[in-house]
């Protein structure tokens, strides 16, 4: 009963009637069973990579959004192990290398360099590569590498916005030029930017206050005007055309555009302070052109005696006796060498103060002879005294104020201050 059911369940196998005995058709299986052996393997290995990839891309994205925050710690972890998942990838390693840039710790800037040099040699167009270079460059001071990889990142191969970007970097440029005090370099890149300023009021506000920090401030003017071109009412740009207006001996362009900004805000005192004393050079410069001659003699006449009275009260704030000739300096040693010392300081400083004083007594007579007209060279000879007292005594006693600060202005800027 046992083996019927036996075999009923386990019918007898013929196994060598399965097995084929044709060479070929083995060969055959053996293909196929390999084949389907390497693409279980290959779609594995894609499954594989692709599980990488997207944990790099998951990494690379808390990297970017630590680096966003602040903390490059975390970000500079997350941009390596992005790295491990996907090695080649040369997003990862410029997100890598500005990280440890940022970090401020110069102990990676070597390491962040060697990746950026390692892009830089497969791709040296790559604009963004050499821009983070010259931001490697800027955070070592070094104005010669800065300079080159701004400026290839300036002419560089840009994936979107390349005439911003290469606004962007040379503004970056000449505000790390400024930082290192090298003006003069800066003064030649803000001539470029000028030529290249996409026209909106940011950007020229902008370049105004980029040329007014070298210095410039007739750049700085030319291009304040040009924002008030296209906003008129800007309280920034009506504020700084009027200073540069002012530092460029321009005063009546600097009356009009401050008081246009004490318009808009009445509580700026700065504004006003700055408003007074243009008034006052405006009123009292004899130079000045469309006054007539009476007035020009009015005002000569009021300088020469002010400069007179500055001159006296910085004598006595020093302790100098202008009616009496200063005595030699005594013999003691300076307190640093070659250095004079503070008596030595004193003593010429009196010797030059009433040098001033007897020039000016010589002169007073002179202002009598105004009113001739023959005497077409004698305005000048006078302000040249009240200038020399100006600006010997700001020198000597410090800035003046009110009508002698008026004075050391327009002796400061004689030319401008003609208009």
């Amino acid at each position: 009963m046992l083996r019927k059911l036996s075999t009923l369940i386990f019918p007898r196998l013929h196994l060598p009637k399965l097995v084929p005995r044709s060479a070929p058709v083995i060969l055959l299986i053996l293909t196929v069973a390999a084949a389907t052996g390497f693409a279980a393997v290959s779609h594995l290995v894609t499954r594989y990579n692709a599980n990488q990839q997207a944990r790099g891309r998951h990494l690379y994205q808390q990297g970017l959004a630590a680096a966003q925050a602040g903390h490059y710690d975390d970000a500079i972890d997350a941009f390596r192990a992005a790295l491990t998942c996907d090695p080649t990838n040369s997003q990862y390693q410029l997100s890598l290398a500005r990280a440890l840039r940022d970090s401020n710790d110069p102990r990676r800037l070597d390491e962040a360099e060697s990746y950026l040099l390692a892009l830089w040699q497969r791709a040296p167009q790559d604009a963004a590569v050499n821009l983070a270079l010259a931001r490697v460059a800027a955070h070592r001071g070094s104005v010669d590498d800065a300079t080159r990889y701004y400026h290839n990142a300036m002419y560089g191969v840009w994936n979107s916005d390349p005439d911003g970007n290469r606004n962007k970097a040379r503004t970056e440029l000449i505000q790390f030029l400024l930082k290192e005090n090298a003006p003069a370099n800066a003064e030649s890149e803000l001539m470029a930017l000028a030529n290249a300023l996409p026209p909106t009021p940011a950007a020229h506000l902008q370049a105004a206050q980029l040329f007014a920090q070298a210095g410039d401030y007739t750049g700085a003017l030319t291009q304040y005007r040009d924002t008030l071109r296209l906003e008129p009412t800007d309280p920034a740009a009506l504020i700084g055309a009027g200073e540069a207006a002012y530092h460029a001996g321009n005063y009546t362009a600097a009356q009009r555009y401050l008081q246009a900004a004490l318009n808009l805000n009445p509580d700026d005192a700065n504004v006003r302070q700055l408003l007074v004393t243009t008034e006052l050079v405006l009123r009292t410069n004899p130079f000045r052109s469309h006054i007539s001659d009476a007035e020009r003699n009015r005002r000569i006449t009021t300088a020469f005696t002010q400069s007179g009275d500055r001159l006296t009260a910085c004598a006595r704030q020093n302790g100098i006796n202008l009616t009496v000739a200063p005595a030699s300096p005594s013999p003691q040693a300076s307190a640093a060498p070659n250095q004079p010392s503070q008596n030595q300081q004193l003593t010429s400083a009196a010797s030059q103060l009433s040098n001033l004083q007897s020039r000016w007594l010589a002169t007073k007579p002179n202002l009598d002879r105004l009113r001739s007209p023959a005497e077409t060279d004698l305005p000048d000879e006078i302000m040249d005294v009240v200038f020399q007292i100006e600006q010997q005594t700001a020198a000597t006693c410090g800035p003046p104020q009110g009508l002698d600060q008026a004075l050391l202005l327009i002796s400061q800027k004689r030319e401008a201050a003609i208009q």
